[in-house]
């Protein structure tokens, strides 16, 4: 039984039999299962009143345990730093996050959640493993182990490429 990505490289294997496609097995899950998965954060958070964007930025705030430089939610999230600020500007607005000037330099800001930007996460972040568990049935534990193995020396190609 074939997926999209077995679609896709039998269609490149024809259309093109003189490239090698085999990276498409991987790399082309990769990005379909990002793309997938994303979109059905963003759709599970709307009834939150948050995009995934916004709940990364909250995410990140909450396992920093203290405010931090918006340049460091900007690191974390890999979102531009136009949209770290205009996430943060719609947060803070709902009373999710506050601004706070750093005491060393009053050109730095610093961003922390709010009791209730917390309570969000707390409500939201079990729903978000519980999703990703569903995602991972029917894989054993060794299995879940080795895959992530696999895909951590990706990323650590991809981010050195980066």
């Amino acid at each position: 039984m074939g997926d999209f990505v077995d679609k896709a490289r039998q269609g490149w294997e024809q259309a093109r039999p003189e490239l090698e496609v085999s990276s498409i097995e991987i790399m082309g899950r990769i990005g379909r299962i990002g793309a997938l998965t994303s979109h059905r954060a963003g759709r599970e958070l709307a009834p939150a009143g948050v995009t995934r964007a916004e709940f990364d930025v909250l995410c990140t705030l909450a396992r920093a345990g203290g405010p931090i430089r918006a340049s460091e939610v900007t690191a974390a999230t890999m979102l531009s730093g136009a949209s770290t600020t205009k996430n943060a500007d719609r947060l803070l607005k709902r009373g999710l996050i506050e601004r706070l000037n750093w005491e060393r330099d009053g050109r730095v800001v610093l961003m922390k959640l709010t009791p209730l930007g917390q309570q969000l996460v707390d409500r939201e972040f079990p729903k978000f493993l519980a999703r990703d568990r569903d995602m991972l049935a029917g894989l054993s534990a060794r299995e879940e182990a080795q895959l992530a193995a696999l895909l951590r020396k990706v990323a650590l190609n991809v981010e050195a490429a980066h």
